[in-house]
C-alpha cells in the first residue's frame, strides 16, 4: 500500500489530522511487526503482539483497520487477520470506524468511502455484533437534498447492503424504523427519468419492509404519516396508504388506524437522523452562539451550504423539524441575546422559492398542533410556531397572514375525517400557550390591522373561544392599534414575552415590509435588557428545616440590615457550619444555600467594581457579608478538614447563584490573601460534581462577568491569564469573549498590562489554531485581536503557514493586518515563499500591492529572493528537464506558474516595474524562457517579451555609448553570460561588488551579465540540445 495516499483529503497549508496520524502510526507499527513475514508469522506475530495488554490490542485493531480503508488490494487479507487477533468482538474496530464516519466523511478521499462500504458489507455478512451501529452512522451521511453523485452513490450503496442482506436487519428491531424514516426521506429527492431504477428500488424496499414490520415502524408516531403522505401516490405505496387509511388490523393487530400515529410524539432521533452531523453541528452554533442582530452572515452561509438548489428546498421541513422537536433551549440561553429559534424558523420561511416546499415547512411546523395532548406533547415543541406569528407581525407580515391562513384551513383539510380531533388539538395548543405565558394575549395576533379583513374573519370564526367581547363586537380598531403601538416597548426577553410586553425583533434581512417603516423608533434593533440576576424565593419553610445555632444565625442575618452587623453575623455563621461538619451534610448546605442566596440577593443583583479604582476603594467593596464568606473560606488552611462543608455549602451556593464563581476570583485577587495562585479556586472547583472543570468552570464564570460587568472582566484578565496558563493562554473560545465585549479603552488598558510583562494571551502551539477560529468573528472582534497580537510582538512566522488559503474577500480584516505586519518588515525567504503560494486572483491584491511595496525599499533584495525561489523550483539551471507546470521543488514552496503569474500580474496593476527590470529577475525570465512549456510561454508570453525587449534595449544601448574595444568587450560578456547561463549568479555578484567599490558612469553600471536573446536557437526539447 502507498502509505503517501493517505486516508483524508488534506493540503500543505493544514495541519495534519490528529485522528488520521493516530492511524497512520498504528499502521506502521503492525507493518514493523509483520514486514519480510510470511503469513502464518505474521498471524503469530500479531496474535503475540495482541496478548502483551489493551494499548498493544487496539494498536493492532487499529492499525488493521487503517489498512483496510487505504489498501483495496489487500483489504480481505487484512480483515481476516482482524479477525484473528481480535479480542473484543470488533468493539475497537468498530468504535473508531464509527467516529471516521461521524467526524470525517466529508474529508475521506473516495477509495476511502468505497472501502466503509466494503467494510461495512463484509460485517453485515458476518453478522458482526455492533455492525448495526455502521448501518446507522452511514445513514446518518445521506444529506437531504442533495442529489450530487456522491451522495446518491453512498444511498444506494447502503441500499445495497440492507436489501442484499434483509434477513439481517429483521433481527433489529431498533434500526429499522430509522432505515424507514430514513429512505422515505430521500425518495422523496430521487425525481427525474435519471433516478427511476434507484427511486423504484427504493419504494419497494420501504414499502415491502413497512408492511412486513409495521408495528415496529409504529414506533416512529406522527411524523410517520407526514412522511408517508409525501410518496403516497407513488405507484409502490398506494395499496399501503390505502391499508393505513381504511384497514388497519391488515398491518397489524394492534394498529387502530392514523389516528393512533398522530397520537403518538416522534421521538428526537429520528429527527435528528435526517440531518448530517456537520449540518447538524453548524444549525447548533447558530441556534447557541451568534447574537441576535449579528446572523446574516450565518445564515448567508448556511443558505450557500446547503438550501441553494432547487432539491434543497425540501430539506427546510426536516431542519424545522429538528428546531422545533429536538433542539430546546435552556432558560439561561433563553434570557440571553441568542439568537431565538422562532427567528430562525422564520428566516427559513422566508427565503423558501418553492410553493410545494413552502406548504411542508409550513406542515412541520405546525405538525404538533394536529393532535397535541398537554399531557404528553412538550410546550416547546409549539412555542416556536405561535413566536414566528407573534413577532412577524410589522416586520414580515405576509409571513404571519400566511402561517395564520395555513393553521385555519388544515383543521378541515388535513385528515376530514378526524377534523374535529385536529381542531381540538389545535385549540389545546393555543390554549396551553396562553397558560404557559408565551404569549400574554391573542389578540395583537388575530385582529391586526395588517391583515386583511377577510382572513381576520376567518380566523374569528375558527378561534371563536379565544376573541374577547371587545373583539366579538368588531369595534376593536383603535385597541387593536394601541396593541400593535405597543409592539414598540422594549422586551424583557426574546423569546418569551411578558405581559402587556411585545417584541418588535426582525428577521435577517433588511427588508420591511410595514406600512410604518419609516417611523425611526421601530426600524431599530432593540437590545435584550438585563434580567435580574436572582429571581426571589421564600424562605420561610427553608428556615424551618435549618436547625441549632445555625438557624439562630441565620435568622439572625436575615432580620439584619446593618451591613457591619450582617457580616459579624454571617461570620459567626460560617463558624458553626464549621463547628457542625458532622452534621452539616449536603442536604443542609442546600437548604442554608437556598437561604443565603436569597438573603444576599441584593448583592448578587447590583455590581460590586467600584468607578474610581484605588486601593481602598477596592478593599471597600469586599466588605459586604458575601466576602466574609469568602474570606474565611480562603483563610481556612488547605489540610484542614472544615474546609470540607464550606465547600460544600459554596458549590450548593454556585449552582444556585452561579455569580459566586467570578466573586470568588475577584476576592482571591484584591482580598490580599495568601494566595497568589488561586489555590481555593481550583479547590472549590474540584469539589464541584457534575462534570465541572476548572475550564468549563473558569470560561462561564468569565462569560457571566463579561455579561454583569465588562470593566471587572477586564480587571480581571492579567490574572487570570497569569494564573490558569493552561486553561487560557491560547483559548480561542475566551479570546473571542474577550474580543466581542471590550471597547477601544479597554483594548487600550490590556495593551498596556501586556507591554508591562503583565499579560500573555498566546502560546505557539495553539496560536494558528486561534488565527484560523478567528476567521467567522466579526469584522471588529478580528481588528481588536490583530491589535492584541501585535502588542505581543508574535514573530510573522507564526502567522505566515495560515496566508495561502485566505480569501482576499471573505478574510480582509486577517488580511489587512497581516500586510500591515509585512509592511514593517523586510522580505525574506520565509517570509516570501507563501506570500507567492497564494493563488494569484484578478482582484486579490494582496501579493501585488506588498511586493510593490517592498520593491520601493529593498528592491535588490527581493529580486535576488524571487531569483532564488525560480531556481528551486527551475533545478537552477537551463539545461535541466522541462518543468511541468504548477511544478515544484518543495510542497510548501510556490511553483513556477504561481510566480510569474504575480509578477505578470504585478505587471498589469503596478506603473513602475522596476522590479521587473532588475537583472536577478531578468535572468530568472530568461532562464525559465528556456525550460518553460508551450502552455507557460503562452499563459505569461507578455512578461516573458518583456524581458526580451529589455535585454535588447539595454544591450544596443550600452554598446552604443562605449568605444569599439569595450563595446566588443562587453558583447562578448553578454554572450558569455548567455551561454553559461549556469555562472549567471557569481557573474551577477562579482560586477555589483565591482560597481560598489569604483565610481563608474551610469553606462558601465548598466552592464550586467544576463542571457542574450537567441535568434535561432533550437527547439528546447530538441534532441541535439
Amino acid at each position: 500500500m502507498d502509505q503517501q495516499k493517505g486516508l483524508l483529503i488534506s493540503n500543505v497549508y493544514e495541519c495534519k489530522d490528529e485522528l488520521e496520524e493516530r492511524l497512520e502510526r498504528c499502521y506502521n507499527a503492525v507493518t514493523s511487526l509483520v514486514n519480510g513475514l510470511s503469513e502464518r508469522e505474521a498471524n503469530d506475530a500479531l496474535n503475540s503482539h495482541v496478548c502483551k495488554g489493551a494499548q498493544q490490542h487496539e494498536e493492532v485493531q487499529i492499525g488493521l483497520l487503517y489498512a483496510i480503508l487505504t489498501d483495496p488490494a489487500n483489504a480481505p487479507k487484512h480483515y481476516r487477520d482482524i479477525n484473528l487477533v481480535t479480542r473484543d468482538s470488533f468493539t475497537i474496530m468498530l468504535n473508531r470506524l464509527n467516529q471516521i464516519v461521524f467526524e470525517k466523511w466529508l474529508k475521506l478521499k473516495d477509495i476511502g468511502r468505497s472501502q466503509i462500504l466494503w467494510l461495512t458489507r463484509e460485517l453485515v455478512k458476518n453478522s458482526v455484533l455492533g455492525a448495526d451501529g455502521a448501518i446507522n452512522t452511514l445513514l446518518r451521511q445521506i444529506a437531504g437534498g442533495d442529489i450530487t453523485p456522491k451522495n446518491v452513490w453512498l444511498a444506494e450503496s447502503v441500499l445495497d447492503i440492507l436489501a442484499e442482506y434483509r434477513s439481517w436487519l429483521d433481527k433489529f428491531p431498533g434500526l429499522v424504523p430509522t432505515v424507514i424514516y430514513t429512505f422515505l426521506r430521500v425518495i422523496v429527492y430521487h425525481t427525474g427519468q435519471i433516478f427511476h431504477n434507484l427511486r423504484q428500488r427504493e419504494a419497494e424496499f420501504t414499502a415491502s419492509l413497512l408492511r412486513d414490520k409495521w408495528t415496529e415502524c409504529m414506533g416512529i408516531g406522527r411524523d410517520l404519516v407526514r412522511l408517508l403522505q409525501n410518496v403516497a401516490r407513488l405507484p409502490e405505496f398506494e395499496s399501503l396508504w390505502r391499508d393505513v387509511m381504511l384497514k388497519p388490523t391488515v398491518l397489524a393487530p394492534n394498529f387502530t388506524g392514523i389516528q393512533q400515529l398522530l397520537g403518538t410524539r416522534t421521538s428526537r432521533k429520528y429527527q435528528i437522523a435526517r440531518l448530517t452531523p456537520d449540518m447538524e453541528n453548524k444549525l447548533i452554533f447558530l441556534t447557541t452562539k451568534v447574537k441576535f442582530g449579528q446572523h446574516k452572515r450565518y445564515q448567508d452561509w448556511f443558505q450557500r451550504q446547503y438550501l441553494s438548489t432547487p432539491e434543497s428546498q425540501s430539506l427546510r421541513c426536516d431542519l424545522i423539524r429538528y428546531i422545533c422537536c429536538v433542539f430546546h433551549p435552556s432558560n439561561e440561553l433563553l434570557c440571553s441575546d441568542i439568537i431565538p429559534r422562532w427567528a430562525v424558523i422564520g428566516w427559513l420561511l422566508q427565503t423558501c422559492t418553492s410553493n410545494v416546499a413552502a406548504s411542508n415547512a409550513k406542515l412541520s411546523l405546525f405538525y404538533d398542533w394536529i393532535f397535541f395532548d398537554p399531557e404528553k406533547d412538550s410546550i416547546m415543541n409549539i412555542e416556536p410556531a405561535v413566536l414566528v406569528m407573534f413577532y412577524s407581525i410589522k416586520p414580515h407580515p405576509a409571513i404571519t397572514a400566511t402561517l395564520l391562513d395555513f393553521l385555519c384551513r388544515i383543521m378541515n383539510n388535513f385528515c376530514p375525517m378526524y377534523a374535529e380531533q385536529v381542531r381540538s388539538g389545535i385549540h389545546k395548543s393555543l390554549k396551553t400557550i396562553l397558560d404557559k405565558r408565551v404569549l400574554p394575549s391573542l389578540q395583537p395576533l388575530f385582529e391586526n390591522p395588517k391583515l386583511d379583513k377577510e382572513l381576520r374573519a376567518l380566523v374569528r370564526t375558527t378561534f371563536t373561544e379565544f376573541m374577547t367581547t371587545d373583539m366579538v363586537k368588531g369595534d376593536e380598531e383603535e385597541s387593536v392599534n394601541k396593541e400593535v403601538a405597543s409592539l414598540d416597548m422594549d422586551e424583557e426577553t426574546n423569546h418569551i414575552v411578558p405581559d402587556n410586553d411585545l417584541s418588535d425583533a426582525a428577521f435577517s434581512d433588511d427588508e420591511d415590509e410595514s406600512p410604518l417603516a419609516n417611523n425611526k423608533t421601530e426600524s431599530t434593533f432593540r437590545p435584550i435588557r438585563d434580567p435580574q440576576r436572582y429571581q426571589s424565593v421564600d424562605i420561610t419553610e427553608h428556615l424551618q428545616q435549618l436547625d441549632g445555632d445555625i438557624r439562630y444565625f441565620t435568622e439572625q442575618l436575615l432580620n439584619e440590615t446593618v451591613q457591619e452587623d450582617q457580616c459579624e453575623k454571617i461570620d459567626r455563621l460560617m463558624q458553626m457550619v464549621v463547628r457542625d461538619d458532622e452534621d452539616f451534610d449536603g442536604d443542609m448546605a442546600a437548604i442554608l444555600a437556598t437561604c443565603l442566596c436569597q438573603i444576599l440577593i441584593d448583592q448578587f443583583n447590583t455590581n460590586i467594581f467600584p468607578e474610581d479604582i484605588d486601593d481602598e476603594s477596592l478593599e471597600e467593596s469586599i466588605g459586604t457579608p458575601l466576602f466574609v464568606m469568602l474570606r474565611f473560606l480562603s483563610s481556612t488552611q488547605e489540610e484542614s478538614p472544615s474546609r470540607a462543608p464550606l465547600f460544600s455549602l459554596l458549590g450548593e451556593m454556585y449552582l444556585k447563584q452561579p455569580r459566586i464563581g467570578y466573586n470568588l476570583l475577584y476576592f482571591l485577587k484584591v482580598g490580599k490573601a495568601n494566595d497568589e495562585k488561586m489555590q481555593t479556586y481550583r479547590d472549590f472547583v474540584r469539589t464541584l460534581e457534575d462534570g465541572h472543570t476548572l475550564e468549563s468552570c473558569l470560561l462561564a464564570d468569565m462569560k457571566i462577568c463579561e455579561e454583569d460587568d465588562v470593566r471587572l472582566f477586564t480587571f480581571l484578565l492579567p490574572d487570570i491569564y497569569t494564573q490558569f496558563p493552561n486553561v487560557c493562554v491560547g483559548n480561542a473560545e475566551l479570546l473571542q469573549l474577550v474580543v466581542s465585549s471590550i471597547d477601544g479603552s479597554q483594548l487600550q488598558e490590556l495593551i498596556c498590562q501586556i507591554l508591562q510583562g503583565n499579560l500573555v494571551m498566546f502560546r505557539k502551539e495553539s496560536f494558528l489554531k486561534v488565527l484560523n477560529a478567528s476567521l467567522d468573528w466579526e469584522t471588529l472582534e478580528q481588528y481588536f485581536l490583530w491589535q492584541l497580537i501585535t502588542a505581543h510582538n508574535i514573530p510573522l512566522d507564526y502567522v505566515m503557514p495560515m496566508l495561502p488559503k485566505l480569501d482576499y474577500h471573505c478574510h480582509a480584516e486577517a488580511l489587512t493586518s497581516i500586510m500591515v505586519l509585512l509592511k514593517q518588515d523586510c522580505p525574506s525567504s520565509d517570509l516570501l515563499r507563501p506570500i507567492l503560494c497564494r493563488e494569484c486572483k484578478k482582484n486579490d491584491f494582496f501579493t501585488v500591492s506588498i511586493l510593490n511595496y517592498w520593491a520601493q525599499e529593498f528592491e535588490d533584495k527581493l529580486a535576488d529572493l524571487i531569483y532564488t525561489q525560480f531556481s528551486k523550483v527551475n533545478g537552477g539551471t537551463p539545461n535541466k528537464k522541462r518543468l511541468r507546470p504548477g511544478s515544484t521543488a518543495k510542497k510548501d514552496s510556490p511553483s513556477t506558474d504561481q510566480i510569474l503569474a504575480h509578477l505578470d500580474h504585478m505587471r498589469q496593476i503596478c506603473r513602475n516595474i522596476s522590479l521587473l527590470q532588475h537583472s536577478s529577475i531578468q535572468t530568472a525570465l530568461q532562464q525559465i524562457q528556456q525550460t518553460a512549456s508551450d502552455s507557460q510561454k503562452t499563459k505569461f508570453s507578455d512578461l516573458l517579451a518583456l524581458a526580451e525587449d529589455i535585454a535588447d534595449l539595454k544591450t544596443s544601448r550600452v554598446l552604443r555609448g562605449l568605444p569599439g574595444r569595450r563595446a566588443a568587450a562587453a558583447a562578448a560578456s553578454s554572450t558569455s553570460s548567455g551561454n553559461k547561463s549556469s555562472s549567471a549568479g557569481k557573474s551577477r555578484k562579482l560586477v555589483i561588488d565591482d560597481s560598489e567599490s569604483e565610481s563608474s558612469s551610469s553606462e558601465e553600471e548598466a552592464i550586467k551579465p544576463r542571457a542574450k536573446k537567441r535568434k535561432k536557437a533550437p527547439p528546447v526539447d530538441d534532441d541535439s540540445d
